[in-house]
């Protein structure tokens, strides 16, 4: 057989360099779950307050100042001095009993005083088995004559213009028992506004413990 014409040898490759090598990825790590994301919390809708601009609120005025009705006047040492000379002057007093109001009952007991005067009488000529008579002696200071307990002089009143006229440090309100409800809570009040002591009030304040 006729020797197969061969063609010229085919080029060899070359091998390729070391520099030209692509790198090689390390292998990749186990992969950690994924955690899923937490659904979104939907947002509450505002409420129709929220929305609309709130405008700031404008302070009260501040009240005027409550004038306090004083519960003991304003007594000079000498006045305060007789009103304990006649407080200690009121324990010693005795009760002024009536001739015969124990024999009889249409005189009365206690709140109704005559001076004896019979010829006879063993009381007005004060003797030791008799009640007491009514004397000089166990009078009260004339100073503190008319005066409350506490000290206040008390003024009868009825109508506004009269409690306007008093002196809130030595004078208390005395309303008269003609006046009716409705006026006297008028009166009251007007002076409860300029600090007057009222003696017999319809409505009676509560203190400030």
């Amino acid at each position: 057989m006729a020797a197969e014409e061969k063609g010229p040898p085919a080029p060899e490759k070359e091998p390729a360099s070391p520099a030209k090598a692509e790198p090689t990825e390390p292998p990749a790590a186990a992969e950690a779950p994924k955690e899923e994301a937490a659904p979104a919390e939907s947002a509450p809708t505002p409420k129709k307050s929220d929305r609309r601009e709130r405008k700031p609120r404008a302070k009260p005025a501040k009240k005027a100042a409550k004038v306090r009705a004083p519960r003991r006047p304003e007594l000079d040492p000498e006045l305060r001095r007789l009103l304990t000379i006649r407080t200690d002057g009121d324990r010693r007093r005795p009760l002024f009993v009536r001739t015969a109001s124990h024999r009889y009952w249409r005189i009365g007991r206690w709140e109704s005083w005559r001076k004896p005067k019979g010829q006879q009488s063993k009381q007005r000529r004060h003797y030791g088995y008799r009640p007491t008579i009514v004397s000089i002696g166990f009078g009260s200071p004339r100073r503190t004559r008319g005066l409350t307990p506490t000290g206040f002089r008390p003024q009868l009143v009825h109508t506004t213009e009269e409690i306007d006229r008093l002196d809130a440090k030595r004078e208390a309100a005395l309303i008269a028992r003609t006046v009716g409800t409705r006026k006297r809570l008028v009166l009251e009040e007007r002076a409860r506004e300029r600090g007057i002591h009222v003696l017999n009030p319809l409505l009676h304040e509560r203190e400030d413990t």
